[in-house]
């Protein structure tokens, strides 16, 4: 099987078709095999419904007959090619998700986009740290509004000094997401344009700039 295409993201919408959470293709083929999800398709505006041998029947008649391969994935067994889905629906849950996105390194990571705050470049998930603007030893909190992505040089200069201190500046002001922050940068590659039809613009963009 193929790792990479195993650990894409795919979009969880519950029952109503409202967006929940994104899990690893890896994950989304156990909710489809365990048979708590289906697979949403959309072609030509149209949405779809597939259960997992229906998906893996229609996937199949595509790549025999050469369709959407602009941006399809495959995961491969020894006897067959299975389609990578983009969105799954489950088939009870019907929740929504918690209005607060959690705070945590990966979230904040995504909300800056990969992007110290302070000299704008863009850097691996590696070479990336939290900062806190004001530093905790001078009464700053662990919040959204005060903790952005720094990359090791420039939160070694900063130190333990607020940025004007520092003599820097940040690129924006931080702020918390209304939904998982992740999906912003998901969304820049074309083979994500399915889940624009489930997340309106207004769902998910930081509420502070």
């Amino acid at each position: 099987m193929a790792a990479g295409a195993l650990d894409a993201s795919v979009l969880v919408l519950n029952r109503s078709f409202a967006p929940v959470n994104l899990v690893t293709v890896r994950r989304a083929f156990g909710m489809l095999f365990s048979e708590c999800a289906e697979v949403v398709w959309i072609e030509g505006g149209q949405v779809d419904l597939y259960d997992f041998p229906r998906w893996v029947t229609a996937g199949m008649a595509r790549r025999n007959n050469g369709g959407d391969q602009d941006h399809a994935e495959w995961v491969s067994t020894v006897s067959l090619h299975v389609q990578v889905p983009r969105i799954v629906r489950l088939m009870a849950y019907n929740r929504y998700p918690e209005s607060r996105v959690s705070l945590n390194r990966r979230n904040v990571l995504a909300r800056d986009e990969h992007r110290c705050q302070y000299c704008g470049r863009t850097f691996g998930s590696h070479d990336l740290s939290m900062d806190h603007v004001v530093p905790l030893s001078r009464g700053g909190r662990t919040s959204w509004t005060n903790v952005v992505t720094a990359c090791r040089r420039c939160n070694r200069n900063k130190g333990w000094r607020t940025p004007q201190e520092a003599g820097m500046s940040l690129l924006r002001k931080p702020g918390e997401p209304r939904f998982d922050p992740l999906i912003r940068l998901k969304l820049r590659h074309e083979k994500y344009d399915s889940w624009r039809m489930f997340i309106s613009e207004s769902y998910w963009p930081v509420t502070a700039e």
